[in-house]
């Protein structure tokens, strides 16, 4: 019996025998009946690496333009950032930088397009597919990728870009930065001693009361908060006065961003207007809630609610925006009767912070009309409300999208 092949030899020889991703891709066979059809022409390792790409590649279609082209497993995607994200850093890149533990290279394909990068993974396997995913979005000749402990690197010269392994050795994915590999010493003796740069984290972690003098970025795409960014050295902003960092909130695509610091923004609290507004989770991760109600003049419901309320309808895309018809109790009976009187048929129903099963309410409901509705429930200076509302467009700012 042959031995395994190790990551690296399947990646090498499966790029090595293109026409077994040929079979895959254009066979009509059954799954089964294929992997039985090509073990018996190729390595079972190499067959089984080439289904595995296959499901990666098939996933990571709305995360990479050109995903088709790239390789990586299943975890080299989970772990790698994202295109929209990936390009929303590099922007901020602009010299020599430093891509460690890098993976598969899912910022370094988008830092290749800004700057000259040496990439540096410890796993030879993951730095191999970095180099072929440069290599297919054409920035090869832009990114160096090098097998490596980054520890043994000494003082870097020029920006850094460091992704810390949060599931280190296989473990448990952990939220904890002191859990990551490296771990939080090497991260402030990293941001201590480089010109400047970014360490990315996961937006659960426990990023809160670290890092002084650092910009601390939430990112979120299509509304999912994806990526904590902490920004250091040149490449991070100043913070507010009297305190230690600054805090930033932006929504992808559309770029809107919003900085401050959670306990800079005075608290304001009254009765729902005429809207009432979701903010971004960025917003909600980034702890900016009185930030954004204080940009649109809008105003909390509850001191244990996110949502905001206003009479105006504001240019953002950090809020989704709800026009008020009711404020019932959370009862099923006056709900169904605010519900039936506005034409509600088909209804939306959200909460944040109030438990609500969404699936009894509609069967309770029972609502029969044609017009689409939301039924939020949330507290309401301190009872626990029902606001029937319609959605409404989104307005997009019109001038610069920092505020």
């Amino acid at each position: 019996m042959s031995r395994p092949l190790s990551d690296w030899d399947r990646w090498v020889g499966l790029r090595a025998q293109p026409e077994i991703l040929e079979l895959l891709e254009n066979s009509s066979d059954r799954e089964l009946g294929l992997q039985d059809r090509l073990r018996k022409r190729f390595e079972v390792d190499l067959v089984r690496t080439a289904f595995q790409l296959r499901d990666a590649r098939s996933r990571a279609t709305s995360r990479f333009g050109q995903s088709v082209d790239l390789w990586f497993d299943r975890v080299g995607l989970e772990q790698a950032t994202g295109e929209a994200v990936a390009c929303h850093k590099a922007q901020r890149f602009h010299e020599f930088t430093w891509d460690l533990c890098c993976g598969v290279g899912g910022d370094a394909m988008s830092l290749g397009r800004v700057a000259h990068v040496v990439g540096v993974d410890r796993d030879p396997a993951k730095v191999l597919c970095c180099r072929w995913n440069a290599e297919a979005v054409g920035v090869g000749d832009r990114v160096a990728v090098v097998a490596a402990d980054i520890r043994r690197l000494g003082r870097l010269r020029g920006l850094v870009h460091i992704d810390p392994d949060q599931r280190p050795g296989g473990a448990k994915r952990s939220h904890r930065i002191e859990d990551s590999e490296p771990g939080r010493e090497y991260l402030e003796d990293l941001i201590a001693s480089s010109e400047g740069g970014a360490i990315k984290l996961s937006p659960a972690a426990n990023f809160l009361g670290k890092f002084p003098g650092c910009e601390i970025e939430l990112v979120s795409v299509g509304r999912e908060c994806k990526q904590a960014i902490v920004w250091f050295g040149g490449l991070a902003g100043a913070p507010p006065l009297g305190q230690v960092n600054l805090f930033r909130a932006t929504s992808l695509p559309s770029g809107e961003t919003l900085e401050g610091h959670p306990l800079a923004s005075p608290f304001r609290m009254e009765m729902p207007g005429e809207y009432l507004f979701d903010p971004d989770p960025a917003v909600v991760r980034a702890g900016l809630v009185d930030r954004l109600a204080e940009q649109c003049g809008a105003w909390r419901l509850d001191d244990r609610e996110e949502y905001l309320s206003g009479d105006g309808l504001p240019e953002t895309t950090l809020a989704q925006a709800f026009r008020v018809m009711e404020v019932t109790a959370n009862k099923p009976r006056p709900i169904r009767e605010a519900a039936r009187s506005l034409g509600f048929g088909p209804v939306e129903i959200k909460c944040r912070h109030v438990p609500v099963d969404a699936d009894m309410m509609r069967r309770k409901l029972k609502l029969d009309g044609d017009r689409p509705g939301v039924v939020i429930v949330a507290k309401i200076n301190g009872r626990t409300r029902a606001v029937l509302a319609c959605r409404v467009a989104a307005r997009p700012p019109t001038g610069p999208t920092n505020a």
